[in-house]
């Protein structure tokens, strides 16, 4: 699937922002902060990176499924896919399609039996949710995240 395919929610005719492929490069706390950041960096030139807040529990489990790292029992994330695998859902991509202050917006793109289906989501959730995927899920960022400072209103 192309990264136009996976851009999908346009209308026919209209032109949506430019989707750039990226992964979750790592989650980490320098302190003094106490909030752990996500590093999302672009996969092909010219290898941009973006990187926002989380909450700490949310950090923790996106930490724990980027380094696969097993918890005695299933976190909140993991039984989420679990359910979707079980259903016969696929995640088809995470989409980072905005941002408002220090808030960023993201879509979970679904596909199960009786179509597709995107639903608004904190990007931290939609990360997780990914990783714990048996295949790689592709994560598309709308370029002017990583363009343009301040506010980005979804496309």
């Amino acid at each position: 699937m192309s990264v136009e395919e996976l851009g999908e929610g346009v209308p026919p005719g209209a032109t949506g922002p430019e989707l750039r492929m990226a992964v979750v490069s790592a989650v980490s706390v320098d302190l003094p902060t106490q909030h752990p950041t996500v590093l999302l960096r672009e996969t092909e030139s010219p290898r941009r990176q973006l990187s926002f807040a989380v909450g700490l529990q949310d950090g923790i489990a996106l930490s724990h499924a980027l380094r696969r790292i097993p918890t005695p029992r299933p976190l909140s994330h993991e039984l989420t896919a679990s359910i979707l695998q079980a259903f016969d859902i696929d995640v088809v991509a995470v989409r980072l399609v905005g941002r408002q202050g220090p808030t960023y917006f993201a879509e979970l793109d679904l596909r199960g039996r009786t179509g597709r289906s995107v639903q608004s989501c904190r990007p931290s959730d939609a990360l997780t949710i990914a990783l714990h995927q048996p295949v790689p899920v592709p994560i598309l960022v709308d370029a002017r995240l990583f363009e343009t400072e301040g506010d980005v209103a979804p496309a």
